[in-house]
């Protein structure tokens, strides 16, 4: 995946995947199959709000990088409205179990926030634009 986006959805979705699965496990032993089903919907809901932004990353961030924070922008208002519309007007499954629907949400948020920081501080960014090396090499001389 030569896609810096790209890489980050891989190994955040990953991540989070792992933590969900072992949170997963815990709400089975403890409320069964209405826990674990109550652990993934919410971790699944964090899971797609993220890699939304990360899919306009990739596709917008190539070809406009400046253009991209203003889309990412206008896609966290949508993506909070929209969301909140579905989930009001749906209203909570009568076999939710909210309290492990929570932790799900919670577990996803910070395993994908930490998998997405680890993946940020290896890349490798240009932030200024280097001009060339002039007559002198790299030496300065005042």
């Amino acid at each position: 995946m030569s896609s810096l986006w790209l890489r980050l959805l891989f190994l955040s979705s990953t991540t989070a995947v792992a933590a969900l699965a072992a949170t997963s496990a815990v709400a089975a032993v403890m409320n069964g199959g209405v826990g674990v089903l109550s652990a993934a919907f919410g971790g699944a809901i964090v899971m797609a709000f993220f890699a939304i932004s990360l899919l306009i990353g990739h596709f917008v961030g190539r070809d406009n990088p400046s253009g991209a924070v203003g889309l990412f922008v206008a896609s966290y208002f949508v993506k909070v409205v929209g969301f909140a519309v579905v989930l009001f007007v749906l209203g909570a499954p009568a076999w939710l179990h909210g309290r492990w629907f929570v932790i799900g949400a919670v577990v996803t948020v910070v395993s994908w926030q930490a998998a997405e920081i680890y993946g940020f501080s290896k890349a490798r960014l240009q932030i200024y634009n280097d001009p060339a090396a002039g007559k002198g090499g790299d030496d300065v001389h005042s």
